[in-house]
């Protein structure tokens, strides 16, 4: 009869619980000092509760996946919240790097590295549409088209053919080296034209000029078929074997290298709209192979993302960037002039992606945080003599897992075919000038940068910046550390491997049983799943500590 009631009140009280809190509270109120003698008390209690109007308000949580893939996803969706809420930027681009002490597995893209068949890739990694048309998507009153006479154009013709015969007649260069014959030309005739529109473009006087400034820029490209490394793995595991030809994702590391840029407080106008940009009609090629069959190298390093300036600059927006083309002299001839002209497609996405992606992490967003609205930047390639020219549209950020695939945004690149500017220099004049070289080039300056109705920095707080935090100890530690990572110095001890040795006589052989397993690999430790905060802390002196039992100094990681 006892076990009969305690099971009968057991259940009352289970049912009471699931059903509301508010009969959760009641019977926390209730008092039982003997369990036989409450029984009825709390059972005709739990009958009122249940029959209750509260019960039809009843609220259960959402019923999860508990699958290991289900799992993940969630830890992963966890962990990208984290990064949208972290206050600053420094700190946001600390915790991109946090869960790999040693830095991840990047595929290294490096401006003027330029493969063969390399479009299809640079496209699907940084989700552009490209679009080559004979004039760039911009419109500037005064400089009408190709048949009509302009007198800015007539006025700074003499300015640009000055520069011209300047530079080529110069002795500096009489070794040959293209690049920075062009770097050269280029820049002077960037001086010059900004000089002489410094009273038709004033926003020109409020530009930041950066000469050979170093771009980073890391992201994360999903949609690419798993290495066969990782194919076995999942496909000799019974849990994982139904999902072994799954997509993984890849981590891009780019290096670019422009001659200078422009900056500018102000972004300048999107051509399209954001809405705009999820027309299908913009293809985006699907290249789901490992980076490394056309031939792109494999780094360990930590991921990094500048974009010529540190966090906190007025001036963090792009106006226009210039970019050398001598990598095209020294490809085979036998790939053809189509081919030259893709690489020139790729290397002006790539040139211009991984400059506005940096400048939109300096605004809060990241890989994992898209952008809420659209950023915009102009691309010049050239040698002097050929001139290229590029309108980007960072219209999203997100191509990683199944948004490689899935997302309906896409980056949007109006690019021009190569240009001849001028067909030879001989006895100081130039020969053959071609003036839609120099439209164009005009228009690019002129295009002027406006404010935006929109919410610039939505994901950063009233700090936005390390250097703003009132925390002295946080600030410099904060600091400190992010400019120690990012100079990319390597850590005190080398990298763990596991020697040729090694590899013969305990893995491959087993024929040395006797020797002690002190080894990662001999105790099942994998050194590379180790996070960035996962190391002892910095020793305090005795004479600097103020709490004498602390001998730990504090860490500040996000």
């Amino acid at each position: 009869m006892y076990l009969r009631r305690k099971v009968i009140v057991y259940g009352c009280f289970w049912k009471c619980v699931s059903v509301s809190s508010e009969m959760n509270a009641a019977l926390s109120r209730l008092v039982v000092p003997s369990l036989n003698r409450n029984v009825p008390c709390v059972g005709n209690l739990c009958k009122r509760l249940c029959t209750s109007d509260s019960a039809v308000a009843v609220k259960y949580p959402p019923i999860q996946d508990l699958s290991y893939y289900a799992r993940k996803y969630r830890e992963y969706e966890k962990w990208h919240e984290k990064i949208k809420a972290l206050p600053t930027v420094e700190e946001k681009l600390l915790e991109l790097n946090m869960p790999s002490y040693y830095g991840w597995r990047c595929f290294q893209l490096k401006e003027g590295v330029i493969p063969y068949d390399f479009l299809n890739f640079t496209q699907f990694v940084t989700r552009t549409h490209m679009m080559v048309c004979d004039d760039l998507p911009i419109s500037i009153e005064g400089l009408g088209g190709s048949t009509e006479k302009s007198p800015l154009l007539d006025n700074i013709r003499p300015v640009f053919e000055e520069a011209l015969i300047f530079e080529s007649c110069s002795k500096r260069f009489s070794g040959g080296e293209d690049k920075d014959r062009s770097s050269s030309m280029v820049k002077q005739i960037v001086w010059r034209i900004m000089s002489f529109l410094s009273r038709n473009a004033p926003h020109l006087a409020d530009a930041q000029v950066d000469h050979d400034p170093r771009i980073e820029a890391f992201w994360v490209a999903g949609g690419m078929e798993p290495t066969y490394s990782t194919w076995k793995s999942r496909k000799n595991c019974k849990w994982h074997s139904h999902r072994a030809d799954d997509y993984e994702n890849r981590f891009i590391q780019y290096e670019g290298a422009p001659f200078m840029q422009l900056r500018h407080p102000l972004p300048l106008s999107p051509v399209v709209d954001l809405q705009n940009s999820r027309d299908f009609e913009y293809e985006i090629p699907h290249f789901k192979y490992d980076p490394r069959v056309i031939g792109i190298g494999m780094e360990r390093r930590h991921g990094t993302i500048i974009p010529g300036f540190w966090p906190g600059d007025p001036c963090e927006f792009g106006l226009v960037s210039f970019h050398a083309r001598d990598h095209i002299n020294n490809r085979p001839e036998r790939y053809g002039e189509e081919e030259h002209a893709e690489a020139l497609h790729a290397q002006a996405i790539l040139a211009s992606y991984g400059w506005l992606y940096p400048l939109a992490c300096y605004q809060g967003f990241s890989t994992f945080n898209d952008v809420t609205y659209p950023l915009v930047t102009q691309t010049v390639i050239t040698d002097g003599q050929f001139w290229s020219f590029y309108t980007y549209q960072l219209n999203t950020t997100l191509v990683h897992s199944n948004e490689s695939i899935d997302n309906p945004r896409r980056n949007l690149c109006w690019g021009t075919p190569a240009m001849k500017l001028y067909d030879k220099i001989e006895d100081g004049k130039v020969e053959g000038l071609n003036e839609e070289v120099l439209r164009k080039l005009l228009k690019i300056f002129l295009n002027k940068p406006s404010e935006r109705d929109v919410e610039l920095k939505p994901y950063l707080s009233d700090y936005r910046y390390v250097a703003n935090i009132p925390d002295l100890k946080k600030r410099e530690w904060l600091e400190t550390r992010f400019k120690h990572l990012y100079s990319l110095r390597p850590r005190h001890k080398p990298l763990p491997e596991v020697y040729n040795w090694e590899k013969i006589y305990k893995i491959d052989h087993k024929t040395r049983p006797m020797d002690p397993r002190r080894r990662p690999f001999e105790l099942d430790i994998n050194p590379f799943k180790r996070r960035l905060d996962e190391h002892q802390p910095a020793y305090i002196p005795k004479k600097f500590r103020e709490d004498k039992k602390k001998k730990w100094s504090d860490t500040y990681y996000p």
